[in-house]
């Protein structure tokens, strides 16, 4: 369905990235606008500039960060880092993340739809986590309208982790699992987390739910499963989460 002219302005923070790309496909079925905030404004656009406008994210310009939201009806918030290197940390996203929660807020945005993780934590040694648990605090204390979506292990053609233990099991006769390798995963496939972030947008009221799969793994299983599945014979060793 094409957007006319009078539709609903959405905004899905790295449409072109993995989780983005899935909310933004889904949006624009629904014959929504949608724009983009972006790290990289200036790579190819695979929606088309006239179906999906990039903008920059602008974290060190608020200013131009709200004005970009003006007229913005929902955001979906899928920004974060997966590892700290360099000035890219942690730390830095938690702070750029907040300057889009009070961009939006200053902005008049209808909703603002976080994605999260599961067990975020502030008392978390992880930064992760800790990090995630600040924002969703954040986030309940903005006055915005919002939802928080935890998802576990989001998997898909193009995501990292698993492709990532996949490659690992192909090409190395040893697998580093952390831990014990007995903690829980529920797993959703991409799709369902796309459509599960753009249904609770029609919800009225703040709620924070968590995003799975029907199927539950220990994490060991998991790598089993992916392991059967690439034909690998590697030997799965437990080793401490540093090492790992």
């Amino acid at each position: 369905m094409e957007p006319t002219g009078d539709a609903k302005l959405d905004v899905v923070t790295g449409a072109f990235g993995y989780t983005g790309k899935y909310i933004a496909r889904r949006l624009l079925a629904q014959g929504r606008r949608v724009k983009t905030l972006t790290g990289h404004p200036d790579r190819p656009n695979p929606f088309g500039q006239d179906r999906v406008e990039a903008v920059p994210f602008n974290f060190d310009k608020p200013d131009e960060l709200r004005e970009s939201l003006r007229g913005v009806s929902t955001l979906y918030n899928t920004y974060w880092v997966r590892f700290s290197h360099g000035p890219v940390t942690f730390e830095r996203a938690v702070q750029n993340t907040k300057t889009l929660i009070e961009a939006a807020s200053a902005a008049g945005v209808g909703r603002f739809i976080h994605v999260s993780i599961t067990n975020p934590s502030l008392d978390s040694s992880l930064p992760y986590f800790s990090g995630k648990a600040q924002l969703e605090q954040a986030l309940a204390e903005s006055g915005l309208s919002y939802a928080i979506v935890r998802p576990t292990v989001i998997f898909g053609i193009e995501d990292i982790l698993v492709n990532n233990m996949a490659w690992l099991l192909r090409h190395f006769p040893i697998f580093a699992s952390p831990g014990r390798g007995d903690y829980r995963l529920q797993p959703i496939y991409v799709e369902d987390m796309a459509r599960l972030v753009v249904d609770v947008a029609q919800r009225e009221e703040n709620v924070t739910l968590d995003a799975v799969g029907p199927d539950i793994f220990t994490f060991d299983e998991m790598v089993r499963l992916i392991a059967e599945k690439v034909g690998s014979k590697a030997r799965i060793v437990h080793v401490s989460p540093s090492v790992a």
